[in-house]
């Protein structure tokens, strides 16, 4: 598959099995992914509008995900989008406790973003 043909924003088999059981735990879903401290480089999954974008944000990706009655937006902060703006993303899941503020952080696991450099 040619590289415009990828997604610019997956998921693994894993990440949609948990975006599967957080929205039937919580509701609707969204995703940001900050170039800030902390957990900067992990995105944060959030309820629905909980996170306000603006902007100085970028809609990567509406996410469709099997069983989830409506797409996942994954948001990225503007300044992190021109650092990754030449990569596809892969959001996968591994073990370990990830910020407190997004909400897969109980389930003692948390989102890890995978990239993939695509060529010009």
């Amino acid at each position: 598959m040619a590289d415009e043909e990828v997604p610019r924003v997956q998921l693994t088999p894993q990440a949609a099995e948990l975006v599967r059981t957080l929205r039937a735990e919580h509701g609707p879903l969204m995703f940001h992914q900050s170039g800030g401290c902390c957990d900067g480089s992990a995105p944060m999954c959030y309820l629905a509008g909980e996170f306000r974008t603006g902007g100085s944000d970028v809609l990567l990706a509406e996410l469709v995900v099997e069983d989830v009655p409506e797409p996942v937006p994954f948001w990225m902060s503007r300044s992190q989008f021109e650092v990754w703006s030449h990569t596809r993303l892969t959001v996968d899941v591994v073990p370990g406790r990830g910020s407190g503020f997004s909400l897969e952080a109980p389930e003692g696991v948390r989102f890890l973003i995978r990239s993939h450099v695509v060529e010009s």
